[in-house]
């Protein structure tokens, strides 16, 4: 496995669920802060929710309470579990690792990017 590879998106209605995935190479997933981004045509990346190496996690504003992060440590295998979406949701999706372990939600502190998995919320 080398790298971090997205998958799970799509296209769903309004109100609609997605759960996002995304498989990390054990060198990446065993020392990092891992998060998800996004990035809707036209706009700047944006964090939309973090798990640092102790397990704790932060939202965005925008998505508290209804986007929900995990991991599945024996998968080396991280979650987005989406509901609730709004068509202000679609976006490409990015899984990211911060193998410096600082997180945040600010692009430039990751050093790993998957590829990016598309989703689209219809109204």
């Amino acid at each position: 496995q080398v790298g971090l590879v997205e998958s799970g998106g799509g296209s769903v209605q309004s109100g609609g669920s997605l759960r996002l995935s995304c498989v990390a190479s054990e060198y990446i997933y065993s020392r990092s802060c891992m998060a998800w981004f996004r990035q809707a045509p036209g706009k700047e990346r944006e964090g939309v929710a973090i798990i640092d190496v102790d397990g704790d996690t932060n939202y965005a504003d925008s998505v508290k309470g209804r986007f929900t992060i995990s991991q599945d440590n024996a998968k080396n295998t991280l979650f987005l579990q989406m509901n609730s979406l709004k068509p202000e949701d679609t976006a490409m999706y990015y899984c990211a690792a911060d193998s410096r372990q600082i997180g945040g939600f600010w692009p430039r502190q990751y050093n790993y990017w998957g590829q990016g998995t598309p989703v689209t919320v219809s109204s």
